[in-house]
């Protein structure tokens, strides 16, 4: 749980036009991270679902940063 608090409050100081390259470079990674795993499987296939848990927590922060909250 703390690797999650230390994440989100990282990312309160951001901008949006931090947050949005943030989330289209983690994006990147997803999709060759799920495609290498199709190839062959990873050592840790839990990896695919902490970054896709993270790119959900990255656009939340672009939404609250949007409407200003």
């Amino acid at each position: 749980m703390s690797k999650k608090v230390d994440f989100v409050k990282s990312l309160q100081g951001l901008s949006e036009a931090d947050l949005k390259a943030k989330i289209q470079e983690d994006e990147l990674r997803l999709k060759k991270l799920s495609f290498a795993h199709a190839i062959a499987p990873l050592e840790n296939p839990q990896s695919i679902r902490s970054l896709r848990r993270d790119v959900a927590r990255l656009k939340t922060q672009l939404r609250k940063t949007q409407m200003g909250a």
